[in-house]
Formats: structure tokens, sequence, C-alpha cells
């Protein structure tokens, strides 16, 4: 208080006469203090989140679904009401419903957007949506209830900072950067189904709909065998109960396929439940043997793709450390007068590149190995999701969700005078599973186009995990 009296009187010493111009020089000292004094009430502000922030204290108010302990401010307690929205968001999401399909039943039943829900609770809380209506929610909202790893029970600090105390815009921040503690809260949402959902919603896939508005369950699941890229959804325009997926590769990209990789969907729709009931008759009849396939292929699959990514993250950080190496050389060289400065800022403009583009490449595999280790959808979960679909007699979009990794489609083949569709089924956790042959189910056959009768045998399967 003392140092901003003194300005003050400054200021207010200078009125007329030959101290006219001193006011400025007051004013600009003053502005010069303030900016000090601003600069270092930030720098405290922010050693005590830090100090806050690293020993678990949540950072942020609660989000929607939960609140505040009134007797320990610093714990969350599932706010009831607002917690079965949340569930319901992500039911439905398991559903096959999107974020525009959500937020239109919500609205349709007049649920209180977390604005105004929180205002109906007291509860101030500053939002850009305070001129919509109380019970109008937007796909954003959704969306960002669906990625909030909060839900399952987790306390995360610093998602976001500045630059600077003078810009007011939050940046988000790297995976690595911030601070996790991991089931503080009880969880409103089982961190196996949280993920399933965010890596579903992280997948690139061709947002087309059906004629009632819906996405194909289907969507994001089926790969080309050939050139990697996703199967588009279709539907004839003649005929549009006549549905089927291609090859995008095929579609939009000339020459990099060859085939269409064409399959109905309705010959998929049988294809996969008959699928599933063979994956479920083995869990049931020989339990023990399927959990021990099922350990087998998840421990041996997790243990090769990390070990691969670990080799692939080692060469990247060796790499890193040589482009150090050689900026310091070059640097060298060019005080000594060895390569021009021309030379020099072309070659470290060129290094600094390489280093930046290594930089993500190293954050990004480096989020996907903590990710494999903290992995939450074990062999045991797996089987349990199994045990749930044993009297399954219809397929539905959360069977397809809760089981399934991805389909590769390959190109129909013509063998011995017959038209034959290849699959190969990976699982979630454990990828492509063989099942024994005993456990056969009928041919699946079907006249997919004019003439062509498309044929699955189930146990060629096996030779393809």
């Amino acid at each position: 208080m003392d140092k901003w009296r003194a300005v003050y009187i400054e200021r207010c010493t200078y009125g007329s006469g030959e101290n006219r111009s001193k006011p400025t020089v007051a004013k600009r000292q003053g502005a010069l203090d303030s900016t000090h004094y601003s600069r270092d009430i930030s720098k405290k502000r922010k050693l005590t989140n830090v100090v806050k922030g690293n020993s678990g204290e949540p950072l942020s108010p609660p989000p929607y679904g939960y609140k505040k302990d009134l007797d320990n401010p610093k714990r969350w307690l599932v706010d009831d009401e607002a917690a079965e929205v949340v569930r319901r968001i992500f039911n439905m999401t398991l559903d096959g419903k999107g974020t525009e399909q959500i937020a239109k039943a919500l609205t349709e039943d007049e649920i209180l957007t977390p604005t105004y829900y929180w205002r109906s609770k007291g509860i101030n809380r500053s939002s850009t949506a305070s001129g919509s209506a109380p019970h109008h929610w937007a796909t954003s909202t959704v969306g960002r209830i669906l990625t909030m790893q909060e839900y399952c029970g987790d306390i995360i600090n610093f998602k976001t900072y500045s630059k600077s105390f003078k810009l007011k815009k939050r940046i988000p921040n790297a995976e690595e950067n911030m601070a996790i503690f991991r089931d503080v809260n009880e969880p409103l949402v089982d961190r196996a189904t949280w993920e399933r959902i965010h890596e579903m919603r992280t997948r690139k896939t061709r947002k087309r709909k059906t004629n009632e508005g819906e996405k194909n369950m289907f969507s994001g699941l089926l790969v080309c065998a050939d050139c990697g890229h996703n199967l588009w959804y279709h539907f004839n325009q003649q005929n549009p109960d006549i549905k089927y997926f291609n090859c995008s590769g095929y579609n939009t990209r000339r020459g990099t396929c060859p085939t269409t990789h064409y399959i109905r969907v309705d010959f998929l729709e049988q294809v996969m439940l008959h699928e599933i009931r063979r994956l479920t008759k083995f869990a049931r009849q020989r339990e023990d043997e399927f959990a021990e396939i099922v350990q087998g292929f998840s421990q041996k699959n997790n243990l090769a793709e990390r070990e691969r990514k670990q080799k692939e993250l080692a060469a990247m950080r060796q790499r890193d450390r040589d482009l150090d190496t050689l900026f310091s050389r070059i640097y060298e060289d060019n005080i000594s007068g060895k390569i021009d400065d021309d030379r020099f800022i072309r070659m470290s403009k060129q290094y600094s590149l390489e280093q930046k583009s290594l930089s993500d490449k190293i954050q990004t595999l480096s989020a996907e190995l903590n990710k494999d280790t903290e992995r939450a959808m074990t062999a045991d979960h797996f089987i349990d999701t199994v045990r749930q679909y044993t009297r399954a007699k219809k397929l539905s979009t959360r069977m397809l969700t809760e089981l399934i990794e991805r389909i590769e489609v390959y190109q129909s083949e013509k063998i011995d005078g017959r038209w034959h569709q290849r699959l190969v089924i990976y699982y979630n956790c454990i990828g492509a599973i063989e099942i024994p042959e005993t456990f056969t189910l009928p041919e699946i056959a079907m006249q997919t186009r004019k003439g062509v009768v498309m044929r699955y045998e189930p146990h060629a399967m096996a030779d393809t995990a």
C-alpha cells in the first residue's frame, strides 16, 4: 500500500507550470509498477496452484454430475440427479446414438442444461450459454461430457495453461504436463466404458446416416484388408433398402485400392450375429479353455505392441539427441568460419523443423504407452462382457461397441464356382481369436446382387487369426 500511496502523491505533486510534463513520467512509472505488481501476483498464484494441483487438490469446480462435499470442499460427491443424466448420455452413446441425437432427446425431455441446473441449485458458474433456452442442449455440451475423464473418478489438474498473465486465453496442455490422480472420487462411468467411447470418438469415420437419421451400427468398424482405409456406408439410390459398405480408398483415391470390397449390410448382420453366437457358445461350454485363450492372446498382443512402441520411442529420442549434437557442431563450424551464415541458417532451420516434428511424435507415442499401461479393459472384463450376450437373438449397436474392435473385409473371391466372403474379426482387448472348429454354425449364404450368391464359412477365420 505504501508503494501505491507514494505513486499517487507523486502524481498529484505535478500540477501546472514548469512541471506540466512530469505527470507523464509519473503515469508511466505507475503503469510500470502496476505491471510488476500484476506479474508478481501472477507468479505467486501460479506457484500456489502448482503446490495444490500436485498434491491432488482439485483446481477446478466439480463437473456436471458431481458436487462439492460441504464438510470437505476438496472432495467431490455424486450429484444423483445430474449423475443420472451423465450416465444416460454414455449409455445412449454405447447404443450408437450420436451427440446430435442425444442432445435432441435431452431437449425433448426438458432436461435442464448444466448451466441452468447449477443456477436452479443456487450455484453461479460462468458460461457462454447464458442466453440460450434452459432445456436446449447443444451437441458441443454432450461431446464435452463424453470427453471428461473425471467421470471415471479421477482428478485432473493443469488441463490448460496461459502463456502470460496478460493473456486470458487458455491453451490445452500436453498430457504429460497434467497431474492425474486416479480413482479419487466415486465413478459415474466405469473406466472400460469411458475408454471404449473415447476410442470410438477419436476414430475417423464417415458420418453418413441412414434414412431414419441414424448412423449405421457398423460405421467405423469395417476396415479394408488390403489398403487399411475405412469402408464407407452407402445405400442404393433406386432401392434404399439395399445398404452396403465399400472401400473409401477405392472411391476417393483411385488407384490406391484396386477393388471395391463391397459387402451388404444385411449379409454382414447375419455373419456377425452367428460369429458372436459361436463365441458365446464356446465361452459357455468351455469356460476355462476360453479364459485361458483370451488371457493368452491379450498378454501376447499387448506385450508385442508395447515392445514395438517402446523401440520406436527410443529411436525417436535418440534422433532428438543427435539433432542437438548436430546443431552444436554447425554452430561451432559457423563461429570458426567453416560454414557461412546462409548455410548455417538453412541447416539450423531444417534441424529445428525436424526436431519440432519429433517432439510432437514423442508426445503422442508417450501418451499411447501410458494409456496401454493403465488400460482397464482387461481380459476378465471381456469375458464378463461375452457372458452378457450368451442368449442374444438380435445384433445391436451396443453389442458391437462392447465386443468388436474392427472387422477386416477382404475382396470376395470366386472359388470352385462359388463366391466367398472372407472377414477377420478383431475383438476388443484380444484381437483375432481362433475358435475351435467344433463350434461351427450352418453356412451363411445370401443373394446380395443379381446373379451373385455370397457365402461365408465361419471356420475359415481360424486360418487368419
